[in-house]
This record gives structure tokens, C-alpha cells and sequence, in this order.
């Protein structure tokens, strides 16, 4: 990706003078806070922690902001308390997003900034993303989709940077992980964010764990199907699953797909 693209996109950031930035520590945010970072404006990487968000993203948004000196604020929220969102529709995105902006609109507000940004790339425009609704509704700027970035641009100027971020996984929230209509709550996602940690623990580098009551279905990424097969591996994913509460554990042979629970909906 040429160096005029990364300078139209600092361009456009300093345009904006003073942003609030919505901070994920995933691949799109990170990039989108270090080129802001570069522009020189005055802005603020606030990162939301709940239930929903597995550990190591939450991990991932502190050491990034620590080790390029990028003001970084964690907010609490609480999406499980808004049956909205709760009880799991296909539009379940929307009800996170308008709670984690009208959050962000008081910090706003308070701190005097007049820009709220978010990470948004043109490829999210091409998929059933109802979060862009709340995106809408509150008039949060997306400048990747207005400069024209996709995922893959991102990563490769995310190489250029120095970002650790350039070629990790995408990693949506554990929420995703449960079909729609099925409740979310506190103890299902706890045991997908505890099997999810230990298929990695394992090695395994793109890992979901879809999960409907005592059943799970783990995702890996193509290549990673066979160690999984290993009897060495099956056994000791089986044991620690039925540890964490899994009563059947199944393996999707088709391996992970971005976005495979959208597949069930009519869009």
C-alpha cells in the first residue's frame, strides 16, 4: 500500500483536531490510534471491558497503548444488563454499539473533545454489520472507510509501523460465539473465554468455540484441523473441556469462517 495512502489518512485526522478514539486493541483500532498518534491531534483511546470481551484483547489494548506512549482510558460496561442485547437478536451489534457510544458521547462532553472515531474498514461495509447502525445514530466518524482502507491495507501498513497487531487474528467479541436467540450470559461466556484460552494455550492461532447450551463446536483456522485430530490433543481438549461444563464437544471439519453464525439469518 503506498505511503500517499497513509499520509491521506493522517491528513484527514488532523483535519479533525481532537478525537476520541473507540479502542478494540484489534487489528483495525490499533492501527487507526498510532496513525492518530502520528497526526499530532489531541485524542483518546478509551477501551470498554465487560463480560463479552475475551482477556487477551483487553491485554492486548494496554500493552499496545504502553509501548508507543498513546493516552489510553478502560471504561467498565455492562451489555448483559440490557435484555436487548441479552436475549441475542441478529441486530444484538446494534445495542452494544449505542451503549458503548452513549458512553463515550459523556467522556466527550466532559474532556472536551468533539470527535468520536471508531475502526470501522471498508470490508465491514460489505458484511451484515448491524453496529453501523449505532454508528449512524450517533455520528461516529470512521476515517478508514472514508480514506478507503480495507483489512488487508491495514495490516500491511500495521507491518510498515512496527505493530505487533499487523497479522493477529481478528478477534470479535465472545458474544459471537452463541447462535442467535440463544441467551447470553455471565457463565456461557466464561466458558468460552476459559476454552478458547486453552485451545491457544495449545498453540492454536484462530480459535472460536461456538456454543449452544453443553455443546461445543470448535473452530480452527484449515491448517490447524489435523494437530487438532492428533489423539495426543483431542484428549486433552475433550478432558478440559468437560472440566470447564461442555457436555458434547464437536470439531467444525470446515474450519473457521469470519462471520459463520450470520449464515442462519436472512440479511
Amino acid at each position: 500500500m503506498p505511503d500517499k495512502n497513509l499520509k491521506a489518512l493522517i491528513k484527514y485526522l488532523k483535519t479533525l483536531d481532537n478525537s476520541i478514539i473507540a479502542y478494540s486493541g484489534g487489528v483495525d483500532s490499533s492501527f487507526l490510534v498510532r496513525a492518530a498518534q502520528m497526526s499530532g491531534i489531541r485524542f483518546l483511546a478509551v477501551t470498554s471491558m465487560s463480560e463479552t470481551m475475551p482477556r487477551q484483547d483487553l491485554e492486548n489494548s494496554k500493552m499496545i497503548t504502553a509501548r508507543f506512549g498513546i493516552p489510553h482510558r478502560v471504561i467498565r460496561t455492562y451489555e448483559l444488563t440490557d435484555s436487548n442485547f441479552a436475549e441475542n437478536p441478529p441486530d444484538r451489534c446494534f445495542y452494544c454499539k449505542d451503549n458503548l457510544f452513549r458512553r463515550l458521547e459523556k467522556i466527550a462532553g466532559a474532556d472536551d473533545y468533539d470527535h468520536i472515531l471508531d475502526g470501522s474498514n471498508t470490508d465491514d461495509t460489505n458484511d451484515f454489520r448491524p453496529g453501523l447502525r449505532a454508528n449512524k445514530k450517533h455520528g461516529i466518524i470512521s476515517p478508514l472507510v472514508i480514506t478507503g482502507m480495507n483489512k488487508e491495507d491495514i495490516r500491511n501498513l500495521s507491518r510498515t509501523l512496527g505493530l505487533p497487531t499487523w497479522d493477529r487474528p481478528s478477534s470479535p467479541c465472545l458474544s459471537s460465539r452463541f447462535p442467535y436467540g440463544i441467551e447470553i450470559t455471565p457463565s456461557g461466556l466464561e466458558m468460552v473465554s476459559r476454552a478458547e484460552d486453552y485451545l491457544m494455550s495449545l498453540g492454536f492461532r484462530i480459535v472460536r468455540v461456538r456454543t449452544s447450551g453443553a455443546t461445543a463446536t470448535i473452530e480452527v483456522g484449515v491448517a490447524e484441523i489435523g494437530p487438532l485430530l492428533t489423539e495426543s490433543i483431542r484428549s486433552k481438549v475433550i478432558r478440559e473441556f468437560k472440566n470447564i461444563g461442555y457436555r458434547d464437544i464437536l470439531i467444525d471439519l470446515e474450519g473457521y469462517r469470519s462471520g459463520n453464525l450470520n449464515r442462519s439469518i436472512n440479511h
